[in-house]
């Protein structure tokens, strides 16, 4: 089984990727959260469009990605899981809070050093928020955020099936919580005591420095709470704030062409 999934992993996170993306899309039409201040034609070309190129850019510069280097780790004994053992439920458990507990350090790190937020507020542009911003990378973003993912399984040793998994639910959760879709309060109080949800990460997106710099968690919210980067509400409310960086107000200069040469020509 494990075998099979690895053979068709490319098909499997394909088909995730484009439920997700068409259940999300179907939702933010029944149940709107916010109305849009930009044209969504012009957004979703440029933000499906840095999909394809980072999908090209991996595949032509990392052609052995994370599930790759999970299966070498685990056939030459490389990483702390590969010398534990564990009933494989809980392997993949395991694995895949450490990873992604890794990856919300990545996204802290990628806000406070000027480098890498030169890459990184190519997300941030996105003057909307909906599903598509869940994918809006640019592709250098993309090769790092590979790489330290890479050099996390070398040491820690997950599976490639907890790879799989992890890299299945990264994708699906970041475009679950960037959806603009309505949540009744209820629901979201206890919802996002155990995934993040789009009320707790659009806080992330407001143009206020404060609340950008909080929620950095994509999949679980446990990490923002313990180490105190979360916040709960957006203080202008969720429906009266602003997303998006106060530098960067047009949609015309936020093309797929302008944001792939962004952080080489302006200044973080």
């Amino acid at each position: 089984m494990i075998h099979q999934i690895l053979t068709y992993e490319g098909a499997i996170r394909l088909i995730f990727f484009i439920g997700v993306l068409i259940a999300m899309a179907s939702w933010e039409i029944l149940a709107p959260r916010r109305i849009l201040n930009t044209p969504k034609g012009l957004r979703w070309y440029s933000n499906l469009g840095l999909v394809f190129l980072d999908t090209l850019a991996l595949r032509v510069f990392l052609p052995i990605q994370a599930v790759g280097i999970a299966e070498i780790a685990q056939h030459r004994g490389w990483g702390l899981l590969n010398h534990l053992s564990f009933p494989s439920a809980l392997e993949i458990v395991i694995g895949v809070v450490l990873l992604d507990f890794i990856i919300y350090l990545q996204h802290a790190l990628f806000h406070f050093l000027p480098l890498f937020w030169r890459l990184h507020r190519i997300h941030h542009t996105d003057l909307d928020f909906d599903v598509t911003t869940g994918v809006r990378f640019h592709p250098i973003e993309i090769l790092l955020s590979m790489g330290i993912k890479m050099a996390t399984i070398v040491v820690l040793g997950p599976s490639p099936a907890a790879v799989i998994v992890f890299e299945i639910v990264l994708n699906a959760t970041s475009m679950f919580n960037h959806g603009n879709v309505r949540l009744p309060v209820s629901i979201d109080r206890v919802l996002r005591l155990f995934v993040v949800t789009p009320e707790m990460h659009r806080v992330h997106h407001s143009v206020l420095i404060r609340e950008f710099n909080s929620n950095f968690g994509f999949s679980l919210p446990w990490w923002d709470r313990i180490l105190g980067t979360y916040r709960a509400q957006p203080e202008r409310g969720h429906e009266a704030m602003t997303i998006g960086l106060g530098q960067f107000r047009e949609s015309k200069s936020l093309t797929l062409p302008r944001l792939l040469i962004l952080p080489f020509i302006r200044k973080p």
